[in-house]
């Protein structure tokens, strides 16, 4: 007996089923219950998302007959009457599918038109189906345009296509249109373990990762990559078996890549793309991964703690974050995605990718490489390292001279013809120069309070727990607590200063109140006023690192093997800007 397939055994029949489209399954749902109901309705989206699904369901809801056979139109069909059963089983007589990839011509239209003038035979409602309804020809869309306007009080119309900018305006106009989105990969994930705890195959996460990623959006194809893949690895999902039947790259070769582009390592770069030719990994698939990788990266790079702690492939990309500046981060990752054409114009795609990855080196922003730069033949030892390395601070290279004759970290003319050469005067003078590095606008210190301490720690509680984001996570980082006192029946009310009024809604503050009151369990209560506070969770932080970062700048400064090689050098001096505290 053959089995069917997931796709298929897993297909929702009720509104409750359908999982990432819960915009439009609410609106349709509201629709039934109040009556609200449209005489023709476009469904857009990319394959396999769910819309053919949403227009056998909206068929069930308005001819299901409830068990009883009493019922009418409803937003839970029941899924045991004749009109539920017999359209799931897609030999309901009032309910027609029609595929216009390849029924597109006229004369299909106009058989469904002579369809509409008689009124359904067992149901409530008749309902057409047009899926693909953007390859209509004109003529077909010309003559569906009468009918699709004013179609009988029997008739409903339901058009599902992958591309609306082809459908013609009138068209549209006369539908309600609804856009089913492409599902996060977290959120195929779930379900994808759903239905395999319900089969009882054995997974692991990294598995479902790899599927999630591989459906791009589609739970239908995640459906069948998963049975591609139990088959594939003999009744179980594996990380590494899965990995090998999709091709994908690991991301430990994509992380040693991006490293190497950091680091500006030539060598290691060939040496990491000659490893991918000699396991036959794919180039396409390789830009893939290190693109979703410096995706992950940026991310960090603006917001810390935004990566999972519990995906260990995000693991790579808060190591590798502080490597790249943010803008390079950028300009590497568009290099990466314009690079994706390029592979199919080499008959050799690994050559193509390493065309793609060594032009990152070629014009990336300090572009001297961090490894053996000597000519090669040349016989001269590389330059020994300035010391021990220091775990306080780094020092990232200057940037490229946009002059040939004075590099851009000279503040003065180098020494006119006759004066002393530079290691005569630094022989001459008495002590080394000091290293002067200059530095921003250092933050104003906060006035620390006892008040201030107190929300501190309720709000640095907030933000590990991951109880409040976006705008209420600002909102609490950015505001000076003056009071805060116990009103009736235990309420803890707080009064907080808020600068900018763009987060001085009511809205904010009760979000926030909200997760105040989760966190400690006792009601709470805010209020807002206006003026620049003193203390702050945002300012203390700001202060904070001010002073990592000085530290870390004089950690530089007293460097004793930077101290003297600065001395032979009169015009040397390290650029601002240049020294980050680890």
């Amino acid at each position: 007996m053959s089995t069917v397939v997931l796709a298929r055994k897993y297909r929702p029949k009720r509104f409750d089923q359908m999982v990432g489209q819960e915009h439009v399954v609410r609106a349709l749902t509201h629709a039934l219950q109040q009556n609200r109901l449209h005489h023709a309705y476009l469904f857009t989206g990319t394959r396999g998302i769910g819309k053919t699904t949403v227009s056998r369901i909206l068929a069930k809801s308005l001819n299901c007959t409830g068990a009883d056979g009493k019922g009418g139109v409803t937003a839970t069909p029941c899924g045991v009457c004749s009109a539920c059963t017999e359209i799931d089983a897609d030999r309901y007589i009032d309910y027609l599918e029609l595929d216009a990839a390849s029924n597109r011509s006229i004369d299909e239209i106009r058989d469904l038109i002579e369809r509409a003038a008689y009124k359904p035979g067992v149901g409530r409602f008749k309902v057409f189906m047009i899926d693909e309804a953007h390859q209509l020809t004109k003529d077909a869309f010309n003559a569906l345009l009468k009918t699709l306007e004013e179609p009988p009080d029997y008739l409903k119309f339901v058009l599902a296509t992958t591309d609306p900018e082809k459908m013609l305006p009138t068209v549209l106009s006369r539908c309600l249109q609804f856009n089913l989105r492409p599902m996060a990969p977290d959120t195929v994930r779930g379900h994808l373990a759903t239905v395999l705890q319900a089969e009882g195959i054995p997974f692991d996460e990294g598995s479902l990762r790899l599927l999630g990623r591989a459906a791009r959006g589609s739970m239908r194809d995640a459906l069948s990559l998963a049975d591609q893949a139990i088959a594939y690895g003999g009744g179980r999902l594996e990380d590494g078996v899965v990995r090998t039947m999709l091709g994908s790259v690991d991301r430990g070769h994509a992380a040693a890549l991006v490293q190497a582009l950091a680091m500006r390592q030539g060598r290691v770069l060939l040496q990491g793309i000659d490893a991918l030719r000699g396991q036959g990994l794919s180039a396409e698939a390789t830009l893939d991964e290190m693109a979703a990788l410096l995706q992950q990266m940026a991310v960090a790079q603006v917001v810390p703690d935004a990566l999972d702690p519990g995906d260990p492939e995000q693991e790579d990309a808060r190591r590798l974050c502080g490597l790249l500046p943010a803008d390079e981060t950028q300009l590497l990752y568009s290099m990466l995605m314009q690079g994706r054409e390029e592979l199919t114009l080499m008959g050799d795609e690994y050559a193509a990718l390493t065309m793609v990855l060594v032009r990152f080196l070629a014009f990336a922003p300090g572009t001297r490489r961090r490894e053996d730069a000597t000519p090669p033949g040349s016989g001269a030892a590389p330059a020994p390292a300035l010391g021990p390395t220091r775990p306080a601070a780094a020092a990232v290279p200057p940037p490229r001279a946009a002059e040939p004759d004075i590099p851009p970290w000279l503040d003065e003319v180098p020494p006119a013809e006759g004066e002393a050469p530079p290691r005569a005067a630094a022989l001459r003078a008495p002590a080394p120069p000091a290293l002067a590095v200059p530095a921003a606008a250092a933050p104003t210190a906060p006035v620390c309070t006892p008040i201030g301490e107190r929300w501190a720690e309720r709000v640095r509680a907030l933000v590990e727990h991951g109880r409040i984001a976006a705008l209420t996570r600002e909102l609490a980082l950015q505001a000076g607590a003056v009071a805060c006192e116990e009103g009736d029946a235990g309420v803890v009310c707080w009064t907080l200063q808020v600068e900018r009024e763009s987060l001085r809604t009511q809205v904010l503050a009760d979000k926030l109140a909200a997760a105040l009151s989760e966190e400690s369990g006792t009601p709470q209560k805010l209020q807002l006023q206006a003026g620049v506070p003193t203390d702050s969770v945002a300012r203390r932080d700001a202060w904070a690192r001010q002073q990592r970062q000085a530290e870390a700048e004089q950690c530089v400064r007293d460097d004793p093997a930077l101290r003297e090689l600065m001395a032979q050098c009169k015009t040397a001096r390290i650029v601002p800007g240049s020294i980050r505290p680890l």
